[in-house]
């Protein structure tokens, strides 16, 4: 499969498994589960023909590991990043001494005042190198990389979870956890 149809795909799939599952017809099962035949099915119903092999396809090449089969690769999810109501039913873990999470330029202000907020989603990403940090930030303009003291966070009881394809992820990040990476 090209590039471009790779993305396409992915895009769809990040739009009903995360964001609108209902304007396909489906519905998100506890842990954020879809029946890989009902996906493909409503697929089809809405003029987005996917067949399973391409599907396969995308869950194993997409740049950001955002899906996952379950053991039995007859379900399929989103990893993270949902704006819809869902529980991922991931255990809390206890994260890297220090995390990272990039950002544009225009919002460090804002940053440094409220902390890392989950807005729209679920919670707030967060990854384990300043690269794939900067990767992220870099999507609105300049990146800025904050770096996380996630130990400390996590002696004061916050809860950390990690996805399937290694995101953290935490409900917020005060201020006073935050430093800006030069």
């Amino acid at each position: 499969m090209n590039n471009k149809r790779l993305v396409k795909i992915s895009k769809y799939l990040s739009r009903h498994l995360r964001h609108d599952p209902e304007r396909i017809g489906l519905q998100l099962a506890p842990g954020g589960w879809v029946l890989v035949n009902e996906l493909l099915a409503a697929c089809k119903q809405h003029n987005f023909a996917l067949t399973r092999s391409e599907l396969n396809e995308v869950v194993a090449q997409n740049d950001k590991q955002r899906f996952s089969f379950d053991a039995s690769r007859t379900r399929i999810r989103a990893n993270q990043g949902h704006s819809v109501n869902v529980d991922l039913q991931l255990e809390p873990q206890i994260p890297p001494a220090l995390l990272y999470h990039g950002t544009g330029h225009g919002a460090v202000a804002s940053i440094q005042n409220l902390g890392l907020q989950k807005m729209s989603r679920h919670h707030v990403h967060l990854s384990t190198d300043i690269a794939t940090a900067k990767t992220v930030g870099s999507r609105w303009g300049k990146p800025v990389i904050f770096a996380v003291d996630a130990a400390t966070m996590d002696e004061a009881g916050y809860k950390f979870y990690c996805s399937d394809n290694g995101v953290w992820l935490v409900n917020s990040v005060p201020p006073k956890y935050l430093s800006v990476v030069e």
